[in-house]
């Protein structure tokens, strides 16, 4: 049995059984350290020696977490809630005539892009942006599908091509760990590879929005308690701090090519307006504590299963059953280029559903597929399209990845939104086949 084969699998299975994922990642990897013929304690040394590869990432992403929360005090969230409500209406107001639901869905896969590389809040922006619109959306009669699939676009079309923000640690993940894998590539060379994918889910939006999800659904009015209803967190000095501490991020970022150090920088100045608060005696600092903590927390998940993925893709590599699964791949499948990419396609759409985070697969997918690329004569920018194409597919559409967790958790504030059929299945849909059919363009074509 090749190691590589067994590892992937039972850790795909595991995940898929509802196994933790961090546990599955471990248990594949002493599995397929055992195939190799190593021995237990050789294994877990191995696999200890490789959590160290995702470590700054999983930080990043964890102040991130930090700096998302925190920035929710500076009362810029809700200024854009009442933005957002001002230019739909609010129930009972008139409308007018020029208003349409596919404004409001375009609007609100903007704002989710925002959330990614302008303001890298993530989703935290779901929980405070959307429940107030829900009786919005239901005096237009909106299917909620389509809002899920805007908000899914918007959580995962901008980290895919645009290296700020979360899509700065989606690209630094993706060249470091082909660089470990035998192949340097430089920066610049990932948004080339992958605009082709994105211009895929661009399509998927647009037939979701137009198309599939077109006609009027009806949900019933149900009072929902909100947060922040009154403007007491929306002052000035917040505003303004807020849009420092989000310019400084990046210029910090773009500066240093440090993600962990812009946040810092970022971080800094929010907790010195928390400071002047604090003095003012309207902010605790017990409350600064509990801000950095929960973010962390908020985020902790997905940083545990990088730093596990990077074990698991280090037992891989260290097994020395790459070689031999590339060779024979490569013997089955000769020299058809297109074959081989559309079954490297549909092995990350596996092992992303599995993991649920397209984060955490790429170093996982970079281990096996590199050196499969390259036995196979795929150029540099079709390797990364294939790596990048990989770790997105399944990210939408998994059961446990943010990118559909989020928008379930503000669609379902009123009880009226099911997780599987309503955000799940339409996001699996409209954006993991458009991604495999542009992926595999990308491939040829680079």
């Amino acid at each position: 049995m090749n190691a590589v084969i067994v590892a992937v699998l039972i850790m795909i299975v595991l995940s898929l059984s509802r196994v933790h994922v961090v546990l599955a990642l471990a248990a594949g990897a002493i599995a397929g350290g055992l195939t190799a013929g190593m021995s237990i304690t050789e294994t877990v040394d191995i696999f200890t020696a490789g959590l160290e590869t995702n470590v700054s990432i999983a930080l990043s992403y964890g102040l991130l977490g930090a700096f998302a929360i925190s920035l929710n005090f500076t009362g810029l969230p809700d200024l854009m809630v009442k933005m957002a409500i001002k230019l739909v209406g609010r129930e009972g107001e008139g409308r007018k005539k020029t208003m349409t639901k596919v404004f409001v869905l375009f609007f609100i896969a903007l704002i989710a892009s925002f959330s990614q590389n302008l303001v890298p809040v993530h989703i935290a922006f779901i929980p405070v942006l959307i429940p107030p619109l829900l009786k919005v959306f239901n005096e237009l009669m909106m299917d909620r599908r389509a809002t899920a699939t805007a908000l899914t676009f918007g959580l995962k079309a901008p980290y895919i091509l645009i290296p700020a923000g979360y899509g700065a640690i989606f690209h630094n993940s993706i060249q470091e760990n082909m660089a470990a894998s035998g192949l340097e590539v430089e920066s610049s060379m990932i948004p080339q590879a992958l605009w082709i994918p994105v211009a895929g889910m661009v399509v998927g939006l647009v037939i979701a929005i137009l198309v599939t999800y077109r006609q009027k659904r009806s949900y019933e009015d149900r009072d929902i308690a909100l947060q922040n209803e009154e403007d007491k967190h929306i002052t000035t000095p917040g505003i303004m701090t807020a849009l420092l501490a989000i310019i400084t991020l990046l210029v910090a970022q773009v500066a240093t090519d440090s993600m962990i150090f812009g946040v810092l920088t970022g971080l800094t100045i929010l907790y010195v307006y928390f400071a002047v608060l604090h003095v003012k005696g309207t902010f605790s600092l017990q409350q600064t504590d509990t801000l950095l903590t929960d973010g962390m927390k908020m985020l902790a998940f997905i940083g545990f299963v990088m730093i596990a993925a990077g074990g698991f893709a280090e037992v891989v590599r260290e097994t020395g059953h790459v070689e031999s699964l590339v060779a024979w791949t490569t013997e089955w499948i000769g020299d058809q280029k297109g074959l081989a990419a559309i079954t490297m396609l549909l092995i990350g759409l596996f092992i992303t559903m599995g993991i649920g985070s397209s984060f955490a697969t790429v170093p996982i997918l970079a281990a096996i597929f590199v050196p499969l690329a390259m036995s196979l004569g795929f150029s540099p920018l079709a390797t990364i399209a294939l790596i990048g194409t990989a770790g997105a597919l399944g990210d939408a559409g998994s059961p446990v990845s943010d990118s559909t967790l989020g928008p379930t958790a503000g669609l379902n504030a009123d009880g009226q939104h099911n997780h599987i059929w309503d955000t799940v299945v339409p996001t699996f849909i409209h954006f993991n086949i458009p991604l495999l059919i542009f992926g595999w363009i990308a491939a040829m074509l680079l």
